[in-house]
């Protein structure tokens, strides 16, 4: 048979349902093979950084590996940022690239390219891939591609690379089988952790993207009720309570709810699940934040334990077997009541609510989150972009059980929402998607409207507009003397929902708090429609509380007055 139909059905047979593509010369052979067998979709964007986050949230929702495609060249390096993310995020994926025939490739010559297109992307992808492979034979395709659909998904999830040149597609083999081997789970012992639940008064679970990244979020929340242990939470973590459950405390880190910091400060017993504790969660003081309690730390990768917070007690572990066999001994690990430390963090939960950290004219962001999480019970997930409107979506929206909160947390790139949006809407459909964005990162990626419109998908896209770089500019105003160079001063955004229109997407613009309401209400009144709506809000408004540079994470700006902290 043909290797290219072999591959489709090998991706078939793997669960695999899309594949996210822009089309090229060296993969057209693939993409016909894909498209005569007709048993998965082929989505095309419209630029390949796009199908490779539309892989990511596919990859992550779902828990099979995402697949996007890409031509040599220019196409296969457009992919990077978005494996990059898979990466850095540990979302589990595929990726395979074409290239140049065998014969045009430049091998050990001392030249920088013989064939059209040809570049060596196995070499550039590697620092942002579990692995990546170029096929020298037909033959080895079968063995490659198993592999890589194994190694995608073991231990921490993550990315594969496979190029394949041109000839080595279209060449004949013989008849392969299609299964990938499955991994053999490793036995945990959470002993330790029970023991030292047992004796803390003032303990604290801190989740991190881990628990999603392993399918774990089920035996989270059920390990979590039954040590009646509270949860603060990353990033990366913020669908693995929901906001309502009562021993959800909220986020923490430099840009985290005050409460959340504040319990960190008083707790004297860290629980560090699936976090790989980077700056962001604990600030630049490392010491501040390890002083005064114990910290265990359980990761499936050691490199990640006493990293960057030394002094940890070290479990190395994958996190569902941690969390079953937590689940099997809490029973009987003799862990004590504890109201009193419960009612102290709802104390500071209401202390300091995160619609109070700063006075804001016009439409207040936090509690714009409210309102739109009050009226999207229906969506499956929300895909949210990168800068100051991610903090306050982490901060602030009322996440439902069954909602994903999915960003691009470690590359932190711009441009994620919108075809984030797009794999999540195909992974989860018929339900629909929220797009959070800011004005300067939907623009990274705004011609996948056409993509939204052409495949008629529910993203309710809302875009906080505030005519400027916000996250760089905040900065600026506390580093450089409010010199907002390309933040404010040479940037620029158009009116979004007149792009949209022109789309063919039902828009409008909200810049009232008095009209949010209605104009939510708007944006849901055909829940399987795309529709965007653009809220305008201050230039100046900042993302709040922040941590203080060179201070523990409980010291954050805006500072109140020491009194007015309860305790």
């Amino acid at each position: 048979m043909k290797l290219v139909d072999w591959i489709a059905e090998f991706l078939a047979q793997q669960n695999v349902r899309r594949v996210y593509e822009m089309s090229g010369g060296m993969i057209t052979h693939l993409l016909d093979a894909l498209s005569r067998a007709g048993r998965i979709r082929i989505v095309s964007v419209h630029h390949e950084q796009a199908a490779s986050f539309a892989a990511d949230a596919e990859g992550r929702v779902t828990g099979v590996p995402g697949v996007a495609l890409a031509t040599s060249g220019p196409g296969a390096v457009n992919l990077l940022t978005g494996i990059g993310s898979c990466y850095f995020d540990s979302s589990p994926a595929v990726f395979i690239t074409g290239q140049v025939n065998r014969s045009e490739l430049k091998g050990d010559r001392a030249i920088r390219q013989l064939g059209f297109q040809e570049t060596d992307i196995v070499s550039a992808a590697r620092p942002l891939v579990k692995a990546a492979w170029i096929a020298e034979s037909p033959a080895e395709v079968p063995a490659l591609l198993k592999r890589a659909f194994a190694l995608a998904v073991e231990g921490r999830p993550g990315p594969v690379l496979v190029d394949i040149p041109m000839d080595v597609q279209r060449a004949e083999i013989p008849q392969a089988d299609y299964e990938v081997p499955a991994g053999t789970p490793v036995p945990a012992d959470a002993t330790p952790v029970l023991d030292h639940l047992a004796r803390a008064q003032r303990p604290l679970l801190l989740i991190g993207g881990g628990i999603r990244a392993a399918r774990a979020r089920s035996l989270l929340r059920r390990f979590a009720e039954a040590t009646n242990t509270p949860v603060v939470h990353s990033l990366m973590a913020a669908d693995v309570l929901p906001a309502a459950h009562p021993l959800r405390v909220g986020l923490l880190g430099t840009y985290g709810n005050r409460f959340a910091n504040l319990a960190i400060g008083e707790c004297d017993l860290l629980v560090v699940l699936g976090s790989r504790l980077d700056v962001r969660q604990t600030g630049s003081r490392t010491d501040l934040f390890a002083a005064g309690r114990t910290i265990v730390h359980v990761d499936c990768e050691a490199g990640e334990i006493n990293n960057r917070v030394s002094g940890c007690i070290p479990i190395l572990a994958d996190l569902p077997a941690f969390l079953e066999d937590g689940l099997r001994r809490a029973g009987h690990a003799g862990l004590p009541d504890r109201a009193e430390w419960q009612d102290r963090l709802r104390q500071l939960k209401c202390r300091w609510p995160d619609t109070a950290e700063q006075q804001v004219e016009g439409i207040h962001p936090n509690i714009f989150m409210h309102q739109l999480s009050a009226v999207s019970a229906a969506a499956g997930a929300y895909a949210v972009d990168v800068g100051q409107h991610q903090m306050w979506a982490a901060q602030s929206l009322d996440l439902t059980q069954d909602q994903h909160f999915i960003t691009s947390g470690g590359m932190g790139a711009m441009g994620f929402a919108l075809p984030a949006a797009i794999g999540a809407a195909f992974a989860l459909a018929p339900r629909p998607v929220v797009v959070i964005a800011g004005d300067g990162g939907f623009q990274t990626n705004i011609q996948e409207l056409q993509t939204v419109r052409r495949n008629g998908l529910p993203i309710k896209m809302i875009i906080m507009n505030n005519g400027c770089h916000g996250m760089v500019r905040q900065f600026q105003e506390s580093y450089f003397d409010s010199r907002f160079q390309s933040t404010v001063i040479g940037y620029s955004a158009p009116d979004f929902a007149a792009v949209a229109t022109a789309y063919g997407i039902p828009a409008r613009s909200v810049d009232t708090p008095d009209a949010v309401a209605e104009a939510l209400e708007w944006l849901w009144q055909e829940p399987h429609a795309p529709a965007l709506l653009q809220v305008m809000i201050a230039p100046m408004v900042k993302a709040l509380p922040k941590v203080m540079f060179g201070q523990p994470i409980m010291d954050m700006e805006p500072v109140h007055p020491a009194d007015a902290n309860p305790g």
